[in-house]
This record gives structure tokens, C-alpha cells and sequence, in this order.
């Protein structure tokens, strides 16, 4: 979990450690169903900052409504060098249809 400053940058040096993303390192990020998709790219547009933080574009976070101060969920997907950012919004989506689900299919009694 973390949370975007004013400028849209997220911290959270764990994650790019796993991904051994280090200061300067080059990444693409594209926004897709409502996350953010965070790929490192020998060619990208962004890089990570000196002090580990990853730099999300106005852009990006319109499309998927991440404003600053809201919590979001970041994923490593380390065999595939990439990081998901969900805003919390689209989590609280995901788990309010799950139980959902979950609810409809329990009988009581």
C-alpha cells in the first residue's frame, strides 16, 4: 500500500527492490482497466527517481482516478518485471462483486 504525493510520485522501495528497479531505471507506464501497468523499458519515457519513487503522470492518474493522498494497492509481478498500481477504489469494486458472489451462492439454514 501507499499513497501519491501532490505530485502523483508513489514510494515504496520494497517492491522496487524485489523488481531491482534502482534510481534511474527506465520504466513505461500505461494505464489499462482501470490500473496502472508499470514495465521496465530500455526506451521508457519515465524513471524511477533518486529516491525510489515512481513518477505517475497526470494523465494515467485521470484514467484511473488516483488522486493524491488515497491509498493505492501496488503489485509486483517479479517474474514478469512488472508493478500494478489498483487504486482503492477499483479494490473496494473487485471485493464488494466477490462477496457478492459470495453472499448469492451461500444458503443460510
Amino acid at each position: 500500500m501507499a499513497r501519491p504525493d501532490r505530485s502523483g510520485r508513489v514510494t515504496e522501495r520494497g517492491l522496487l527492490r524485489a523488481l531491482r528497479w534502482g534510481p534511474g531505471h527506465r520504466i513505461a507506464i500505461n494505464a489499462q482497466d482501470q490500473m496502472l501497468v508499470i514495465a521496465s523499458a530500455r526506451a521508457g519515457q519515465h524513471v524511477v527517481g533518486s529516491r525510489a519513487e515512481l513518477p505517475l503522470p497526470a494523465s494515467a492518474r485521470q484514467m484511473c482516478a488516483i488522486v493524491p493522498g488515497q491509498p493505492l494497492l501496488l503489485a509486483a509481478l517479479v517474474a514478469h518485471d512488472l508493478l500494478v498500481i489498483h487504486p482503492a477504489s477499483t479494490v473496494a469494486r473487485l471485493l464488494a462483486d466477490l462477496h457478492a458472489k459470495v453472499i448469492g451462492g451461500h444458503r443460510v439454514g
